[in-house]
């Protein structure tokens, strides 16, 4: 079961924070960050034609609300809140 979103809402899978650093450093959980960073799950009908099921995205650091489904997270972040879409370097147009 997947929840669908309402109200111009985003329905987000966080990117797990890094466990690692470059330099091979492990961080604990407590020096992890928040991601601001997820897969596009679900859009609510007339939120936003930007993007679409399964870009990857960022959203401003403390927007939305987390949710809980079926053991798994989500997040719930509106659609003006998304600030970017990650994409590959040869589809940026000119």
């Amino acid at each position: 079961m997947k929840p669908q979103p309402l109200n111009d809402l985003v329905l987000l899978r966080p990117v797990e924070a890094q466990e690692v650093t470059k330099g091979g450093i492990i961080l604990p959980d407590t020096a992890k960050e928040t991601p601001d960073e997820g897969i596009v799950e679900a859009i609510a009908a007339n939120a936003t034609d930007e993007v679409v099921i399964g870009d990857r995205v960022i959203y401003k650091k403390y927007s939305g609300e987390t949710i809980r489904v079926d053991g798994e997270d989500f997040k719930l972040v509106p659609a003006g809140d998304l600030l970017a879409k990650l994409v590959e370097a040869d589809e940026i147009p000119d």
